[in-house]
């Protein structure tokens, strides 16, 4: 027992010294309770999906490949697509399929970029109060598994995941 006490007061000791060494503060961690859970809501990066939140208007674009044609991007060229179990202006991705398929966020307006039409572009608000990106009514998201710029993996997954074309159609 005194064995553990002494081991439980050096390791209160060692982080109370760590904390105060460093030029951040930390706080100790509090043993029984967990970490929060941070979903991921997704913006393209240039390799991948990131969970950070827009920092401005989510910028709507079209890319096109022999095997799709014409369909709708993000402004670095991930592809966008639609859940074909979604009901007009209304997500039903949330949880594990909102990590497998993060919306495209946005702050404010959208854009609509070269060939989009800007009179489709509009927004939902997610249960978590962030605004999604619609093109005629269907909530945009990503696919986690495409990992650069014209990837299209997510096309036709389950048969309920398309591509979204600039007519505001599924492939």
């Amino acid at each position: 027992m005194k064995n553990k006490i002494m081991l439980s007061t050096l390791f209160v000791l060692a982080l109370v010294i760590s904390a105060c060494g460093s030029a951040m503060p930390t706080a100790a961690p509090v043993v029984g309770t967990a970490a929060p859970v941070i979903p991921v809501t997704g913006l393209a990066t240039d390799t991948a999906v990131s969970a950070a939140m827009p920092s401005s208007p989510a910028v709507v674009d079209v890319s096109q490949n022999a095997t799709l044609g014409s369909f709708l991007v993000d402004s670095k060229g991930m592809t966008l697509y639609i859940f074909t179990k979604d009901t007009p202006n209304t997500s039903t991705c949330y949880g594990g399929c909102a990590t497998a398929w993060p919306p495209l966020l946005t702050t404010g307006a959208p854009t609509a970029g070269t060939g989009v039409t800007a009179s489709l572009l509009g927004t939902t608000t997610r249960t978590d109060g962030t605004t999604q990106v619609t093109y005629n009514g269907w909530p945009l998201y990503y696919w986690a598994k495409d990992k650069v710029a014209g990837d299209t993996t997510g096309e036709n997954v389950q048969n309920v995941w398309f591509v979204i074309t600039p007519d505001g159609m599924q492939k």
